[in-house]
């Protein structure tokens, strides 16, 4: 799949995909990396090192800041594949270091399943599933 490259560099992992925002301030323990948000489809569910595709963000500006929280306890998605990407993600994923792509061809949220292991190239704006 071809996106627009957002954040540079390569990651690779397992794929979680959900369709439902994410809002990195109230929504992901940045300790453990698991979603916390109540009524979430990922509730339950671990973020790190996982290929994480979703819709967008949403919420506080804080949640860049939790995005880089969670990369210095190690406990950040690999990658991060947006359908229509926002500021806060953004600016989280270029100070944590995540790859980034958005607006891929075909739309990741349902090409991509949870379980599948995928490539992303932030540099290029590739997404391989491998």
């Amino acid at each position: 799949m071809k996106g627009r490259p957002i954040s540079r560099g390569c990651g690779q992992g397992e794929a979680l995909v959900t369709n439902e925002s994410i809002s990195f301030l109230g929504s992901v323990d940045p300790t453990t990396g698991i979603v916390v948000e109540e009524k979430h489809e990922l509730k339950g569910q671990s973020i790190s090192g996982k290929v994480l595709v979703f819709p967008a963000g949403k919420g506080s500006t804080v949640g860049s800041y939790v995005m880089y929280q969670l990369k210095k306890n190690g406990t950040a998605p690999a990658a991060v594949i947006n359908r229509s990407a926002e500021p806060i993600v953004v600016v989280g994923a270029i100070i944590s270091g995540i790859p980034m792509v958005d607006s891929t061809e075909p739309d990741a949220i349902t090409t991509i399943k949870t379980g599948n292991m995928v490539r992303v190239d932030g540099t290029r704006g590739v997404v391989e599933i491998l």
